[in-house]
């Protein structure tokens, strides 16, 4: 397994949203890696997910329930564990829900973000915050190829808009109050880390194209598809998490060089149409049907998007994506099968995060 030369080896590290998808399996990782992991999170969403099916309470150093919206909450949490380094990842993460909902999403995805980085500013023990937002945070003007970091932030929906809105934050607090120029006088480093449409084991989320097809094939059901033209960069949830782990490291070894912002996607061959995806699903689990389902007038929501991930090639120790669009899809499926009947899917997700750590 990557060890990430150690660093996370008896390090205190709160980990925001770790109840959530992408969070339980970064709590994992980190876990494994001998980090003191303090979770701080809302209920999870569903007694199947990540979370509960690893049973990942019982692991961790200390877990939490709070909302990042809550700021003294969450700095009562700070003070009681004293963490040295924060991954923020608590968010309203749906486009749909979005729509919906657009004052929480705001709330949540900026001001969540905004009480962290306060936090950091208050108190000394925080040394390296990771601020974990989207891809969607670009303007996305449904270019062909992929957008880079100094792209310019937009949004056309609430969510991504949010998402923007909170780099763009990320980006004044950076400058104002952790300037790399000026580490020596506060010691504080800051990333933020963005990543394409990410898919795994464990996500039971409403509207997201994985777990609608794994109710469906679990109940007998055809998969109907809303945008079987829309095109995503499809990444395996360890292949960005992997990246924030890197950020990590390096935040601790060089905090002036990496206080700044990466991009985190898979190679072009896993740009694909929703339909290739659904497609792919159904051959992996070995049975099911899919449906053309497209609805006129359907909320906007952009039908390409990819990134440009040089920048974490050149200075990120050559990172890349390690698993193929296939292989994603395979060891997405094979979570969900595995995990049928109530498994404790802890040494399940251990073995796939050494099995991604072992390819090239």
């Amino acid at each position: 397994m990557n060890t990430f030369n150690g660093v996370y080896e008896g390090k205190t590290v709160l980990v925001t949203g770790h109840t959530g998808f992408k969070g339980s399996w970064l709590a994992i990782w980190l876990t494994s890696l001998g980090a003191n992991v303090v979770g701080y999170a809302l209920d999870a969403y569903s007694d199947r997910s990540n979370y509960c099916a690893s049973r990942l309470k019982e692991r961790l150093f200390a877990d939490e329930r709070g909302d990042v919206r809550d700021s003294a909450r969450l700095e009562a949490v700070i003070a009681r564990y004293q963490p040295t380094m924060i991954f923020h990842l608590a968010a309203q993460a749906l486009v749909r829900t979005s729509y919906e909902h657009p004052k929480m999403t705001y709330e949540t995805n900026l001001m969540g973000s905004l009480n962290i980085l306060e936090a950091a500013r208050k108190f000394d023990c925080i040394k390296q915050v990771i601020m974990i937002t989207s891809d969607k945070c670009y303007e996305n003007v449904e270019q062909i190829w992929g957008y880079r970091e100094t792209d310019r932030m937009g949004g056309y929906d609430p969510y991504s808009s949010s998402k923007g809105c909170a780099e763009l934050m990320i980006a004044s607090w950076r400058n104002s109050y952790f300037n790399p120029k000026d580490y020596s006088k506060h010691g504080k480093a800051v990333a933020s880390v963005r990543a394409g449409n990410v898919i795994g084991g464990g996500d039971w989320s409403d509207n997201r194209l994985i777990p609608d097809c794994i109710r469906s094939l679990e109940a007998g059901k055809d998969i109907e598809i809303r945008s079987p033209q829309a095109t995503r960069p499809w990444e395996h949830v360890l292949e960005p998490l992997s990246g924030y782990l890197k950020v990590g490291e390096k935040l601790m070894q060089d905090p002036v060089a990496y206080s700044t912002s990466f991009n985190f996607g898979p190679s072009i061959e896993a740009n694909k149409t929703v339909w290739e995806v659904v497609q792919k699903v159904v051959e992996c689990y070995g049975k099911g049907r899919v449906v053309d389902a497209s609805e006129p007038g359907i909320l906007h929501e952009n039908t390409l998007l990819s990134l440009d991930v040089t920048k974490a090639y050149r200075m990120l120790d050559k990172w890349h994506a390690r698993l193929s669009f296939g292989e994603a899809i395979a060891f997405t499926v094979a979570w969900y099968q595995e995990a049928v009947g109530g498994t404790d899917m802890w040494d399940y997700c251990v073995r796939q995060i050494q099995a991604h750590s072992d390819k090239e």
